[in-house]
């Protein structure tokens, strides 16, 4: 039984929570109470520890002072989505519990649990029971009550986690809406896979790969030994594109077998790698861009670095740009001098939505909506980068509001406002409320009373077959939400674009704007533009393409 664990134990326990919680994020997406494409719980938390177990590995800590802190300061920064922003919250009371301590047991392993526990409580406005806070508040009693009885480590960590697998079983019962879904809470389930992660690491237990690790790329070869006619094409080329199609890879797969050798193709969740030798990298990565956005990329060139090596000099590599990248993001971590009264950052996806934003006088957009949650570092920047005095931010999804409140508190310069708006036609109906010449207290009041005048109505589809609130849907169907709640399923586009202009005009919407998404053609959209003005004929009626992804339309009713 292990008595009390240093830093290099705890920071080796998170990595291997965050492979643990890697290797099960889908299961954990699945949970999802909606079986709309949004069930991006899973891959928030992961991203989130991720950030911090990368820090733990570059920097060696060797007190749990040192492996706490670094922990709590790269999840607040990669924090993503409330799971994600909760679970930072979490370690970040957790380090506060273990400042200046060389090493802990299990007394300070129960009391570092608590006061995550009551951090993530207090930043929650209205919490609900059968969350990951209720999960990880039973966790942290149980571990209070077991440090009492042995003050092992390992003791008290086994009797956290028994009780939070209990906890988690419970939550079906205890939240109404998990009860009609008939599942656990998603986050519950990733907080319990940490903890059992950090376990399994204390015990000798291999941890899962982390995702990519098979992906056979060498940082560096032996392109000495290699003779001219190996080399059958020039450049190594690595690139990682972040999926915004379901168009399978295969097809890819075979066009890039026919422009070049080598080929690896790892295929994650939301994003694929590639691993290709070929004569024209570039052709290769504007075809990626058919199948989602190109994210990073490394081209070399093979026969330059062999003949470098050859010769007894340093081959020129993409690592010599690490010095240029690292200037950069000193620049981008920068705050811009405030330039005027009010700036005003937005998340947004598409370009078209782009666009509007700003047309508005949005500064900067940060692209991200549902199940492309940015991070609070993400958002952090564009802060920093609006010359204003005052910066408002528009999340524009409920699930991205946690995420941005917490850079209220990491801007000294400038004061950071984060409006609650949950869906973009609210941001939007804030921005044209806006007024750069009134009082702040008065621009605010006119925004959030512009937000809640609009109701926002989408059609999505489903991602598989679930039983929502005694209705039974299936993959592929259509999924008509109104203010973020199931209006209705159709299996027809027609018909669900129909009801919704229905009700549109039932709620006597005089202002109708309606924004179609990647993937719907031109005269889709036209023919939608007539259903809507054929069933709201006082209504002035606006299309414009959004471009956004998942949603095939978003439509505001004023």
């Amino acid at each position: 039984m292990v008595q009390s664990i240093d830093g290099k134990t705890l920071a080796r326990m998170l990595v291997h929570a965050s492979a643990s919680l890697n290797a099960e994020k889908q299961k954990i997406n699945e949970l999802n109470v909606f079986p709309v494409p949004d069930g991006d719980t899973g891959t928030n938390m992961s991203l989130t520890i991720g950030t911090a177990a990368t820090e733990l590995c570059q920097k060696l800590p060797t007190t749990v002072d040192q492996a706490a802190s670094i922990c709590a300061s790269a999840m607040l920064r990669g924090a993503r989505g409330n799971s994600g922003v909760i679970l930072s919250l979490i370690f970040r009371g957790f380090s506060k519990a273990v400042k200046e301590k060389k090493t802990m047991d299990g007394i300070d392993l129960a009391d570092a649990l608590n006061a995550g526990v009551m951090a993530a409580y207090k930043a929650v406005m209205k919490p609900a029971e059968g969350t990951v806070l209720t999960v990880s508040r039973l966790a942290g009693d149980r571990a209070g009550r077991a440090a009492e009885e042995n003050t092992a480590f390992e003791y008290v960590l086994e009797s956290a986690i028994d009780r939070a697998r209990e906890a988690l079983a419970d939550t079906v019962n205890q939240n109404p809406v998990l009860k009609k879904a008939g599942v656990v809470d998603a986050g519950g389930m990733g907080f319990v896979l940490i903890l059992q992660g950090m376990l399994d690491e204390l015990r000798g237990i291999t941890a899962p790969e982390q995702e990519g690790t098979a992906v056979p790329v060498q940082d560096k070869a032996d392109f000495g030994a290699m003779a001219d006619e190996e080399l059958t094409f020039t450049y190594d080329t690595v690139f990682v594109v972040r999926r915004t199609s379901q168009k399978p890879l295969s097809e890819y797969r075979a066009w890039l077998e026919t422009i070049g050798d080598s080929l690896v193709i790892g295929e994650g969740d939301e994003e694929f790698k590639v691993h290709v030798h070929t004569d024209d990298p570039g052709l290769a990565l504007t075809k990626a861009q058919e199948y989602g956005t190109l994210e990073l990329a490394k081209v070399e060139n093979m026969r330059t670095q062999r003949d470098a090596l050859a010769a007894g000099r340093q081959a020129q590599s993409t690592d010599d740009l690490e010095a240029v990248e690292e200037e950069l993001e000193a620049m981008e971590h920068q705050n811009v001098p405030p330039e005027k009264k009010y700036g005003f950052v937005a998340v947004a996806a598409g370009e078209g939505l782009a666009k509007v934003f700003f047309d508005l006088g949005v500064d900067g957009v940060i692209s991200g909506g549902q199940t492309m949650n940015p991070s609070t570092e993400d958002i952090l920047k564009e802060i920093q980068k609006t010359p204003a005095e005052i910066v408002y931010v528009l999340p524009n999804n409920k699930n991205i509001i946690m995420a941005a409140q917490q850079c209220v508190d990491l801007v000294e310069e400038k004061k950071v406002i984060v409006l609650q708006a949950k869906t973009v036609p609210q941001g939007i109906s804030a921005m044209i409320a806006m007024n750069p010449d009134e009082e702040e207290a008065e621009n605010t009041a006119a925004m959030e009373e512009a937000m809640g005048q609009v109701s926002t109505m989408e059609i999505t589809y489903a991602a598989r077959d679930s039983e929502f609130d005694g209705n039974t849907i299936h993959a592929g169907d259509y999924l008509l939400l109104v203010d973020n709640q199931l209006f209705g399923t159709e299996k027809d586009l027609h018909t669900a674009l129909e009801k919704l202009a229905q009700e549109s005009q039932k709620r006597g919407g005089e202002f109708i704007s309606i924004f179609y998404g990647e993937g719907v053609r031109e005269e889709e959209a036209a023919q939608t533009l007539s259903q809507f003005q054929d069933a709201c004929p006082e209504a002035e009626i606006t299309m414009l393409e959004g471009g956004q992804p998942v949603y095939h339309y978003l439509i505001s009713v004023e």
